[in-house]
């Protein structure tokens, strides 16, 4: 069996994933197709006095892109799990308002947000990404793809949420202004919910000679790509019964955007823009082999693991 570790350059902090013990390999009898968002040539599912708002979504998530007018304000009603909020841009600033009252959260940060009502108003104008479980059935229905969601998919488990701190949920944010780590990978935050890893920006192509195919046996990927370009291969495993058989998939894509990558697809991502490729990627509920890893999420102290 190819451990997934195996496929990362030594260089690459995943690399040392290979010391974690590994299930065997499951065997797929049926693949789902990933799925792209390309918000920067579609017209918004959502469009007010508020800004404009891009919803998409996977088995597990729900994601909205929105771009807030100064003043906007982003309500959430009887909302009934933790969501998540990332601000990309250090120019914008938010006020979230929850049961708790009112904190004034900067720019270039990342938020959770309690269940029940809660509201986001932009300070300035400014990108904002919520992420949102399909409990959210009102923004999973307005999805640009919500009927190819109308389903269980296979491979992908029952979204299940991961235990709450001792104290409650409450409003959490974390800046994303921190050291790189050569020992870690990215900037990993976790909620009951989420987890986001804000990978580090590249500046300019990614190097042909050092790509991370790898595949993930029973949970998707949401790569978000906020700046820059890039290009998402995918390929499906070989299985006895060739009716399953997928062709490969190379799929292009400027930003904003976001792609959906199913498992047990084997896949790497190149960057490709002349600039500041910066790419988030965003798993629900959180992966358990990245959280086993000190250190690697930041927030861990305050969100317990599952047993």
């Amino acid at each position: 069996m190819t451990k997934e570790a195996d496929m990362y350059v030594q260089s690459d902090p995943r690399s040392t994933l290979a010391s974690e013990p590994k299930p065997a390999t499951r065997v797929h009898e049926s693949f789902f197709g990933s799925q792209l968002a390309l918000f920067y040539e579609t017209e918004p599912q959502a469009s007010d006095s508020n800004g404009e708002t891009w919803i998409s979504r996977g088995q597990n998530f729900v994601v909205a892109y929105s771009k807030g007018q100064a003043g906007g304000s982003f309500a959430r009603v009887a909302q009934p799990d933790e969501y998540a909020l990332i601000i990309p841009d250090r120019e914008t600033s938010v006020e979230i308002t929850t049961a708790d009252g009112t904190t004034t959260v900067p720019g270039y940060s990342v938020a959770f947000i309690p269940p029940g009502d809660s509201t986001i108003k932009l300070l300035t104008g400014g990108t904002i990404v919520r992420l949102f479980t399909p409990k959210s059935e009102d923004l999973a229905a307005a999805a640009s793809n919500a009927k190819a969601f109308g389903g269980a998919h296979p491979n992908v488990p029952p979204f299940e949420p991961w235990p709450e701190p001792p104290g409650g949920l409450t409003l959490k944010w974390y800046t994303l202004d921190v050291p790189e780590d050569p020992n870690r990978f990215g900037r990993i935050y976790r909620c009951t919910t989420f987890m986001i890893n804000y990978l580090t920006p590249r500046n300019g192509p990614r190097a042909r000679d050092k790509v991370s195919p790898h595949h993930h046996d029973d949970f998707e990927q949401c790569s978000l790509a906020l700046t820059g370009a890039f290009t998402h291969h995918l390929r499906w495993p070989w299985t006895t019964n060739m009716n399953t058989w997928r062709e490969d998939e190379h799929l292009f894509c400027g930003s904003p955007s976001i792609c959906v990558i199913p498992p047990p697809s084997i896949h790497t991502t190149t960057a490709e823009g002349p600039d500041v490729n910066q790419l988030v990627d965003i798993f629900s509920p959180p992966r358990m082999d990245f959280s086993a890893k000190p250190g690697w999420v930041l927030n861990a102290d305050d969100y317990p693991m599952p047993e």
